[in-house]
């Protein structure tokens, strides 16, 4: 299993003896490192148990794997959504498959759920309420539910390797690695392909051997070029949004995390510039992705054509990659259109708000928005 403990270290350093002390930060950033340590403990064991009782996983093929890849905030999550209604094609990652990511954990839980059918779903139930009230606080932004598609954004995470260390080490610039792995030197690219495609393995082994992984991770924004080595066959659907709308909606995400624990922390301060330029630097990395990949594996979708017609879009992606779509999709993309329609996002944001300028993002990504034409 693949961990970049030398970047971890570096993170500790910089936020507990390279700040101003701070009981707080020193409180936030001891608990959850050993809260992450245990986590990451739990689940190298239940990797070590799969080597012995689930074997067969190391023979899984991972055959043309789907990665729908975009700055947040881009409809990524609406994609991933859509494209998993086709359940005889597509096998997606949900929230707890991507925290426990080992076949005999997926065992367990599966013996759980068949226990609680049995009793009438009380445990469901019970969980259906938790849910509610550990993430009903995002509903608007980005809803989460552990048994519901997500991003596998946690399986970076345990490598060390994911923009969410970010929460709670603001460090962007010193930790780059960490939201942007094609950084990394050569053989840690190599390591970190190998542990995620394991962990693609385990997954199809335990739940759909023959059908096609498909994955939706912002992060790996960062990681195009490692991805697209490990896996030569690979898919390749991103989505551009015009960046003044998205880039402002994704550092809004961080600031109340960061304020949390380092009140001092401003939301249009240097912490917030650092992130954004991240997000620009994934732009800029996709865009220029698309003339290193074949074109007949990548797809890109535009935003605005997304939330308008979803179905069309989708149809767009099924035609591009000469995919049939079964009846039974095209019903249910027809109601997600539907649904759609009456969806209007309660948050809007501007990036003066946190430190950035039209006129900044239009010096680095100007050849994009006129590529796309996105107005200036």
């Amino acid at each position: 299993m693949y961990f970049n403990g030398r970047l971890f270290l570096r993170a500790l350093s910089l936020s507990l003896f390279h700040q101003p002390f701070s009981i707080r930060r020193w409180a936030y950033v001891l608990f959850f490192s050993v809260l992450f340590l245990a986590f990451l403990g739990v689940v190298a064991l239940g990797r070590l148990v799969d080597r012995i009782l689930f074997s067969g996983y190391r023979r899984q093929p991972v055959e043309k794997p789907v990665f729908i890849i975009a700055p947040p905030r881009s409809g990524t999550t609406l994609t991933q959504n859509l494209l998993s209604l086709d359940e005889d094609r597509f096998l997606h990652l949900k929230m707890y498959q991507t925290i426990f990511p080992a076949v005999c954990f997926q065992r367990c839980f599966d013996a759980v759920a068949w226990i609680d059918r049995a009793l009438g779903r009380p445990a469901e139930r019970l969980l259906g309420w938790c849910e509610k009230k550990w993430f009903g606080g995002w509903d608007d932004l980005h809803k989460m539910r552990l048994n519901q598609p997500e991003e596998d954004d946690a399986l970076f995470l345990y490598a060390f390797a994911s923009e969410a260390i970010y929460m709670l080490f603001p460090f962007v610039k010193q930790l780059w690695e960490a939201g942007f792995p094609d950084a990394l030197p050569p053989e840690d690219r190599v390591r970190l392909m190998r542990y995620y495609r394991s962990c693609l393995q385990r997954h199809l082994h335990a739940n759909g051997p023959d059908r096609t992984l498909l994955s939706k991770a912002t992060q790996s924004c960062g990681t195009l070029d490692s991805l697209n080595a490990e896996f030569p066959d690979a898919r390749f659907i991103t989505i551009i949004r015009h960046p003044y709308r998205s880039l402002a909606s994704h550092v809004s995400l961080f600031v109340p995390v960061w304020q949390a624990h380092s009140p001092e922390i401003t939301k249009d301060g240097p912490v917030a510039k650092e992130y954004g330029q991240l997000a620009i630097d994934w732009y800029r990395h996709l865009f220029e992705f698309r003339n290193r990949v074949d074109p007949a594996r990548y797809y890109c979708i535009d935003y605005r054509d997304l939330v308008r017609n979803p179905r069309e879009a989708i149809e767009k992606v099924y035609a591009h990659f000469g995919w049939t779509i079964p009846p039974q999709l095209r019903e249910r993309l027809t109601a997600a259109t539907e649904r759609q329609r009456d969806f209007k996002s309660k948050h809007e944001y501007t990036l003066e708000e946190f430190g950035m300028t039209r006129e900044g993002v239009q010096a680095q990504l100007g050849d994009l928005l006129d590529f796309y034409k996105l107005e200036r």
